[in-house]
């Protein structure tokens, strides 16, 4: 859709905007929509030309040049003001839709040039971060009071944000009593807004929910709860932590999540990001094992199951490690290299801790542009300090990741 609106100024009428765009580089086109996938770019241009001034916002323009380009990774409208030359104004506005596509092309493993990790700088402590870019600024949450947050302009230089929440969700203290702070958030963008899924529990207990909050912006506003969306009770042999969010090929949502008991699961949603229906998919598993921190993703016709095995959260005694598996449908069957399914025990060792870093693991795997990166939380050797790590990775002939680490 486009709409375009004009106002008087002293008698004077605004003037009628036309407008154009190309899409990838290619012809320009009449046209005030445009779809792409992740990683294209739009350039606006619309008309007249000359004889007045442009202003901008949305959709990462900016400025008072009439032509923009721009690479959104979500869905996004962008507004063209015209002022002509007796100062009536002019607007038009530019819908562009994104989809994942298939990203075929992003994260090929190049023999010449291995993956490497990334050197990082700035506030470093973390566990079980999250990541998302809006507009070339990377968000990260992660595990602690009220949820600690981390920004950054270049993905390698970070600088603490403070608390997501000022306190605790009320409904928290009623639905899972002792639950201080929470814990392996999740950040992702769909249905027209940004989602932050959290967990509330406490150690070593299944009394868990995962929560769920929402708002337009990552640069401004805050986070609105919407109270939890699935809760386990000690009853159930599943346990509501460490979510995790995958927008399939039809641009339906799915949660990952789960840990230890009978593994992970996933459910679907609906566009608002609350629970679609009560069916509850299994798709990983260790028999009561050490699993946990699932994060699925799409790349060139599968999703990949990405999980932490074994122990979390005891310093330099960590034995964390992340393993994958992959399906062509994103309920599963996921399967490691070696065929065996993660239902049975499976998943391929991509990362594992070393005499300098120690139990690396809750991973989240993200791209930009044609890079793909996976991050993580590893324990430094010499004070078991949680820091920040993140990696490059690449998909070998195969279809399947290798990362540096950790």
């Amino acid at each position: 859709s486009s709409s375009s609106s004009s106002s008087s100024s002293s008698g004077c009428a605004g003037t009628a905007i036309t407008p154009y765009l190309q899409v990838n580089g290619g012809a320009w086109q009449q046209t005030s929509s445009a779809s792409i996938t992740a990683g294209g770019s739009v350039k606006f241009g619309p008309q007249p030309a000359s004889g007045g001034s442009w202003s901008w916002s949305g959709c990462g323009t900016s400025g008072t040049s009439r032509e923009q380009t721009v690479s959104p990774t979500a869905s996004c409208a962008a507004a063209a003001v015209y002022t002509n030359s007796c100062g009536a104004q002019s607007t038009q506005v530019f819908n562009v839709a994104v989809s994942a596509g298939d990203r075929c092309d992003a994260g090929v493993y190049n023999p010449a040039d291995p993956p490497q990790i990334v050197a990082l700088s700035g506030n470093l402590g973390t566990h079980d971060p999250t990541i998302i870019q809006q507009n070339g600024v990377f968000y990260i949450a992660q595990t602690g009071p009220g949820l600690q947050s981390k920004q950054s302009t270049n993905m390698t230089n970070w600088s603490g944000t403070g608390s997501l929440f000022s306190s605790n969700p009320s409904w928290i203290s009623q639905q899972v009593p002792g639950a201080t702070d929470l814990w392996a958030p999740d950040l992702s963008f769909f249905g027209g807004q940004y989602h932050l899924y959290y967990s509330a529990s406490t150690f070593g207990s299944n009394r868990s929910c995962i929560g769920h909050a929402t708002r337009a912006s990552m640069a401004s506003g805050s986070w609105a709860d919407q109270g939890p969306v699935i809760c386990s009770q000690t009853s159930n042999d599943y346990n509501t932590i460490d979510p995790n969010v995958i927008v399939d090929q039809a641009g339906t949502p799915w949660l990952a999540f789960g840990s230890f008991w009978s593994g992970i699961k996933l459910i679907r949603l609906n566009s608002s990001g609350g629970r679609a229906d009560s069916t509850i998919n299994s798709i990983a598993s260790r028999n009561g094992g050490a699993i946990e921190a699932p994060v699925i993703i799409r790349r060139c016709g599968f999703y990949y199951l990405f999980v932490s095995f074994d122990a979390c959260c005891q310093g330099a005694n960590s034995t964390y490690n992340i393993r994958v598996g992959r399906s062509t449908n994103v309920t599963g069957p996921y399967a490691d290299r070696n065929g065996v399914q993660m239902m049975n025990g499976g998943g391929t060792q991509i990362v594992a801790g070393n005499s300098s870093w120690r139990g690396p693991g809750h991973s989240s795997v993200f791209f930009v542009g044609n890079n793909a990166y996976n991050m993580y939380h590893a324990y430094r050797a010499s004070d078991g300090a949680p820091m920040l790590r993140i990696s490059e990775m690449a998909w070998d002939t195969g279809g399947w990741p290798i990362s540096a680490g950790p």
